[in-house]
């Protein structure tokens, strides 16, 4: 089955570029196409699209009012859009639980491999953009006790954060600490349950807000 996919975007000229690039690629397809947050949540509810492409920034509901309607109602994954690599509704749309975020002037190919990433369940930040945006948004050291103070994590679960928090992919990860793939997937899994996460990316945030790449457990 194609990968639906709904546009929210005010620039009706964009939201026709992408329309085109998902109807005429093989395995995708439009949904529906929104101008604002509110409609965008809408049309989710409605059609239950696999992935919602939001706009960070529309007129009334933006982007970040739809994530907050749209995630807790239905089971549709978000990727955010933007022409700022450094924006701050970003950060919180990834601690709402968006899974990915993408930059307008990305290449077609980087478009169409994102949302195959996300609907596979995995996480996607822009690659020039994962470390900036997190190390620019969360702060260098914590100011209180964070979660994974409470947590019983091994060290090898720590550094498989560390990794995860500095953009590593799954192999890289695996390399690094001597792992099979599917050793570290069974680590990282074991991860999301203990610190109650949904993919890399909440994971990532978590562990720059939490200072843990500043700091020696």
């Amino acid at each position: 089955m194609a990968i639906s996919v709904l546009l929210a975007d005010d620039d009706a000229r964009f939201r026709g570029i992408y329309r085109k690039l998902f109807d005429r690629t093989e395995g995708f397809r439009t949904a529906g196409e929104a101008a604002d947050g509110a409609e965008a949540a809408r049309l989710c509810v409605a059609l239950k699209p696999d992935i919602a492409l939001l706009d960070v920034q529309m007129p009334g509901a933006d982007g970040l009012e739809a994530v907050r309607r749209i995630l807790p109602a239905t089971d549709t994954r978000v990727v955010m859009l933007t022409t700022f690599d450094l924006d701050e509704y970003v950060h919180e749309a990834l601690t709402l639980g968006a899974s990915g975020f993408l930059l307008k002037n990305a290449a077609p190919q980087e478009v169409l491999q994102a949302v195959r990433t996300v609907y596979d369940g995995h996480a996607m930040l822009a690659p020039e953009v994962t470390t900036r945006l997190l190390h620019a948004f969360a702060p260098r050291r914590p100011q209180r006790r964070h979660q994974f103070a409470a947590q019983v994590l091994s060290e090898r679960e720590v550094q498989v954060i560390r990794y995860v928090a500095r953009g590593y992919s799954n192999q890289q990860i695996a390399d690094e600490l001597f792992l099979s793939l599917e050793t570290f997937r069974t680590y990282l899994r074991r991860t999301f349950a203990k610190l109650d996460v949904r993919d890399r990316t909440q994971l990532a945030v978590l562990a720059y807000e939490a200072g843990l790449l500043h700091e020696q457990r």
